[in-house]
């Protein structure tokens, strides 16, 4: 079934209002009509099952069916600061993380960080199209919420948010005694913040401040893992242990 997401305000008791490109995609593209039945999710977590009433030009008039409590969002909720990769990488991770049940997506400028981005114009067009990303992956994996993109941190800026938060998590590929597993399965919490380094990894000074903040760090196993596929399989182990992956 075709799933789409529509604000709060365009929801009433029996009615739902779709506005924007979804009018367009659900016209010409999907080439719906008259009584087709739809997913709509308010991006709240209650999902609708509605059937089409009316189409026009601007706006698509659907009735509610059911209303439900959406089953797409995880117990447990993840932050991913990701130290952003070069090419469209960056692209990718949004998109999986969105898929796997990640909440918020923070990007983050490192020492090491390839990708500088000073221009707002530029920062602003990037962030747009990773959050259109999320979007889709949210439609696709029927979320109940779209995972914000935020704007672009530096690592001191995030380590200052950090600092009041209870659980953080570094993966670090020179940590070799502290097991990623042996760290969650004694948490007990609900929030759960990973920090991934970009390519070529964390400076050792940067490492010192994040355990300065009581932050993790742990080791993901033998083996080094690009910054594309650290914090997917982070975000992955986590919501095995603690969340619902892997559960009917």
């Amino acid at each position: 079934m075709h799933r789409f997401f529509v604000d709060k305000d365009n929801i009433t008791e029996s009615n739902i209002e779709i506005i924007g490109e979804d009018v367009k995609h659900i016209k010409n593209v999907l080439r719906l009509d008259i009584d087709s039945v739809i997913s709509i999710c308010d991006k709240e977590e209650n999902d609708y099952i509605v059937k089409i009433k009316e189409i026009s030009k601007h706006n698509i008039l659907c009735e509610i069916i059911e209303k439900y409590k959406s089953k797409g969002e995880p117990p447990i909720e993840i932050n991913l600061y990701q130290g952003i990769p070069k090419s469209s990488k960056m692209d990718i991770i949004v998109q999986k993380a969105t898929e796997i049940g990640v909440r918020k997506i923070i990007p983050v400028i490192t020492d090491r960080t390839v990708v500088k981005i000073q221009d707002r114009k530029k920062e602003d067009k990037k962030i747009d199209r990773w959050q259109r990303i999320a979007e889709e992956a949210a439609k696709q994996s029927k979320r109940g919420l779209i995972p914000e993109v935020t704007n672009i941190l530096t690592l001191k800026e995030v380590v200052n948010i950090l600092t009041n938060e209870d659980f953080v998590l570094v993966p670090y590929e020179n940590e070799n005694q502290v097991s990623l597993k042996d760290v969650i399965n004694s948490y007990k919490g609900k929030k759960i913040n990973i920090l991934i380094g970009p390519e070529g990894g964390f400076e050792e000074s940067e490492i010192n401040e994040l355990k300065n903040i009581n932050a993790h760090i742990v080791t993901l196993g033998p083996r080094i893992l690009r910054t594309e596929t650290a914090g997917l399989t982070t975000s992955a182990i986590v919501l095995y242990e603690l969340g619902d992956l892997g559960v009917i």
